[in-house]
């Protein structure tokens, strides 16, 4: 079901609004708890040439590091909050292509100029995202013959009883984010469909959990 124009302008007024003021120390602080993302980052194989999006790109953090660690990716970005974005731009400049898109529906050739990436990636973000599970879907369907889709996110230590698990549900809440427990299951359906290939392990014992999704090569008649 496709989302009300309201819902989206709304979603997109909440991280705004979170965001507004944490774009300034979001890098220097995420980095002690969002870990994985250089784990996904070096899984890429990317070749020159290789387009890369990734959706909900935020501060442009990841595709900065993409752009240095293969030389000769083009690079495309979307994000919903503009907060975000002015921060990513300012950050990549013209060595990106950046566009203001709703992750669950986004029409990527007009916003982009190209339908389809040699990889895909998304970051830490289907646990802000309502619906996640569809725009997963949909990312899916943005991956080229011969690319991947790559996933990082919270993982299964966020529902683990004790101290540690606690503090971080709490400090996740306060961010309006949410583990997504059922990420191995909704990728394992999608893996299993037809030219889709999956790989999927915890990280960190289970603090965060990565997902690569391939999609095949059509081979020639």
């Amino acid at each position: 079901m496709a989302k009300k124009p309201g819902q989206v302008r709304d979603h997109a007024a909440l991280m705004d609004s979170i965001y507004r003021g944490q774009k300034y120390i979001y890098d220097a602080t995420r980095k002690y708890y969002l870990f994985g993302r250089d784990d996904l980052i070096r899984g890429l194989d990317c070749q020159p040439g290789d387009a890369v999006l990734e959706i909900a790109c935020g501060t442009g953090r990841n595709l900065a590091k993409v752009q240095h660690a293969y030389p000769g990716t083009r690079l495309f970005g979307i994000d919903i909050s503009a907060e975000m974005l002015k921060t990513a731009a300012g950050k990549l400049g013209t060595s990106a292509i950046l566009a203001p898109a709703d992750a669950r529906q986004f029409d990527a050739r007009a916003m982009l100029g190209r339908p389809t990436f040699e990889r895909v990636i998304l970051s830490y973000s289907i646990s802000m995202i309502p619906d996640w599970d569809r725009a997963l879907c949909h990312a899916a369907k943005l991956v080229a013959p011969g690319g991947s889709l790559h996933v990082v996110d919270f993982g299964s230590y966020s529902a683990r009883p004790g101290l540690g698990p606690k503090i971080l549900r709490w400090w996740l809440e306060q961010f309006h984010v949410s583990p997504r427990l059922d990420l191995p299951m909704v990728a394992e359906d999608l893996g299993s469909g037809p030219g889709w290939r999956r790989e999927g392990r915890d990280g960190m014992g289970g603090y965060y959990r990565l997902e690569r999704l391939y999609r095949e090569q059509p081979q020639p008649d």
